[in-house]
């Protein structure tokens, strides 16, 4: 049974969401992903937000452009907790996707990560969920030391070889 959520109003925006999925996936955190449009169909969004409790799911991410209603309203629906991704847009970069999201009315919260954030995303919502599940607090542990890792291997690469050879 899925544990996050993941739901997009578009396919445009399944490459930030992928990169969601894909650290779950190395997580081993169950999920399901939708591309459900609240504009578009209401009807299906409200009865996929209205049902995602007693379906198991946990946390939604939800991704969203311009207006950037989806994640607003899923909170509005699911009573547990929603991260919103912000979705770059060719007229505002983005900032106009942020503002929608962050700027949530009181009592309806949306965690919020940045533009094009969908590893974030995820990790966020693997540390809502290790809480309560001390082995998937374990693999994030040592998500992050692959990071200290990879950092000074960089780090020890750029030593050996130099700045101006560095990205050759």
């Amino acid at each position: 049974m899925p544990k996050v959520g993941i739901l997009m109003g578009s396919d445009s925006d399944m490459p930030v969401m992928a990169k969601a999925a894909a650290v779950l996936d190395e997580l081993k955190v169950s999920y399901e992903m939708r591309i459900i449009s609240a504009h578009r169909e209401p009807d299906v969004f409200f009865e996929y937000a209205r049902t995602a409790e007693e379906r198991g799911l946990k946390v939604i991410i939800a991704g969203a452009g311009m207006a950037a209603h989806l994640p607003g309203m899923c909170a509005a629906i699911f009573p547990l907790p929603v991260i919103g991704i912000p979705m770059h847009t060719t007229s505002l970069g983005g900032r106009d996707s942020l503002y929608s999201i962050v700027q949530m009315p009181s009592g309806i919260p949306v965690a919020t990560v940045a533009i094009g954030g969908g590893a974030n995303a995820a990790l966020l919502a693997a540390k809502i969920l290790a809480v309560s599940d001390a082995e998937l607090l374990d693999k994030l542990k040592a998500y992050s030391r692959r990071l200290k890792e990879q950092v000074m291997e960089k780090d020890a690469r750029l030593g050996e070889v130099g700045y101006r050879h560095y990205g050759q």
